[in-house]
């Protein structure tokens, strides 16, 4: 919910729980190096074998699942490289101080806690963390463990918020390029990526409901899906530096391949020694991902030349304005978001039934109006066009304004005719990489402006995609 305001005081907000756990285990690490100074090391408890059993050898398989395991842990630190947009300038020396920080603290954390764990000889129960077991061993039960216990849970909170804030921006690019829905790509009235949030939040909800809630069976699903996207990256930058170049090209590739090959072979270490924990989902779910991306692509492809304006002659809709207006020609407002075959369809047959015609654009992006005008004034000249102002980016409410202060200004006792170009696309799935405006304002003129359920007339001129 913080994130579909877009709290500008979100980053306040996470920061707090950071520094507290920071600083909390920086001090329990220091506590427990005096005491470690001052009690020496522990012992580990001896388990007797049972009868027929034999040690369980310290075997390459054993080593490579504790270094899938340990991968693990140190995933978190790209979310930096894909925010530096969001540091104050200069961003990429800010974004770099933050990623060498963030690293030294990383390793001193995690290396603290290993080395001192092992020290004390401290070992895990079945229904209590190591970290937990730790802090319980240095300060016992008291205040000082609740603290640890509360600021390690809420790091957790903001390591969850991570995704909410990266997912959106990152399927806003995919959509951006034609691999997602559209709608990925719209800002809230809050200026956040709403629909990503959202989207986001019910693939949380159905991973909590078929793994019970159990996030410890959703690990390797992280593990696998992390790696193989660093690979990906990484192999990407290679291929960048390789048709680039520049000065030091060569370096820079071989860093990065250094990269690809270390997270490719985690990758595969994690895929195969967790592959009945869970990682095999993703084996399945990639591919169909990917064959979901391609066919949002290729739909978008396909329907690109059925609405461009390539083969039509301007202007597209003229009217006769001189030519007086016949007794009881109504008027029309055509609602319109740009200029293509399908809004060319509406407004022709708008004019084809009364003169009376006004076309309404709502700008919800100041950068795109201008250049909106100037197709408006090629492909329908003399027709009155009406630009509205989105404050919050909505397109209802400033919508429904305009038809009521139509009506107010006509003071003709007759509500507007509505004309609303509609996308038909071939298949029932592709509905949803469509906006769906013309439903929407439907739905809105029907039954939140029920003043005029009596007079409102709405007509809906479809525009067919080919399969």
């Amino acid at each position: 919910m913080a994130n579909l305001r877009g709290l500008r005081e979100a980053g306040t907000l996470v920061a707090i729980p950071v520094y507290l756990f920071v600083a909390a285990y920086l001090f329990m690490l220091v506590y427990g190096i005096v005491r470690a100074l001052a009690e020496g090391p522990g012992m580990f408890p001896t388990t007797p074998l049972a009868t027929g059993e034999t040690p369980q050898l310290l075997t390459i398989w054993l080593i490579l699942r504790t270094f899938s395991s340990g991968c693990t842990a140190l995933t978190g630190v790209e979310a930096i490289s894909n925010g530096v947009t969001v540091f104050k300038p200069p961003e990429t020396r800010h974004a770099r101080q933050t990623m060498v920080v963030m690293a030294v603290l990383m390793g001193v954390l995690l290396l603290g806690s290993i080395g001192l764990t092992q020290f004390f000889a401290i070992t895990a129960g079945p229904e209590e963390t190591i970290l937990s077991a730790f802090a319980r061993h240095i300060f016992g039960d008291g205040l000082l463990y609740l603290l640890i216990q509360m600021t390690t849970l809420l790091i957790l909170v903001v390591a969850a918020n991570t995704s909410f804030v990266d997912f959106p921006r990152v399927t806003s690019l995919i959509a951006r390029d034609g691999f997602l829905a559209r709608q990925f790509m719209n800002l809230g009235d809050r200026l956040v990526f709403s629909n990503g949030i959202i989207a986001l939040a019910a693939c949380v909800a159905v991973l909590i409901i078929v793994f019970g809630g159990d996030s410890h069976a959703l690990i390797p699903l992280f593990a696998v899906g992390v790696f193989l996207a660093f690979t990906l990256s990484q192999s990407g930058m290679v291929v960048h530096w390789f048709r680039l170049g520049g000065t030091g090209w060569q370096w820079k590739a071989l860093v990065n391949g250094l990269g690809a090959f270390t997270t490719a072979l985690t990758f595969v270490i994690v895929a195969v020694s967790k592959f009945a924990e869970g990682a095999w989902i993703v084996a399945v779910l990639v591919p169909l991902l990917v064959f979901g991306f391609l066919k949002i692509k290729q739909h978008y492809e396909h329907i690109k030349p059925q609405l461009s304006l390539d083969g039509l002659t301007p202007p597209a809709v003229q009217l006769d304005l001189t030519q007086p207006v016949k007794p009881g020609a109504p008027r029309i407002i055509v609602p319109v978001s740009g200029i293509h075959r399908g809004s060319l369809k509406a407004l022709k047959f708008a004019a084809s039934i009364s003169p009376q015609i006004t076309g309404v654009y709502v700008e919800i992006d100041p950068s795109r109006t201008e250049a909106f005008l100037k197709e408006w004034a090629i492909w329908c000249p003399g027709i009155p066009l009406e630009v509205v102002d989105s404050s919050f980016r909505s397109i209802l409410l400033p919508l429904l304004a305009f038809f009521d202060h139509s009506d107010r200004v006509a003071d003709d006792g007759h509500a507007a005719v509505i004309v609303l170009p509609e996308f038909i696309p071939a298949a029932w799935w592709q509905n949803s990489l469509h906006n769906q405006t013309a439903w929407m304002i439907r739905l809105a003129v029907l039954y939140l402006r029920r003043k005029h359920r009596h007079g409102r007339v709405i007509i809906e001129v479809p525009f067919y995609l080919d399969a």
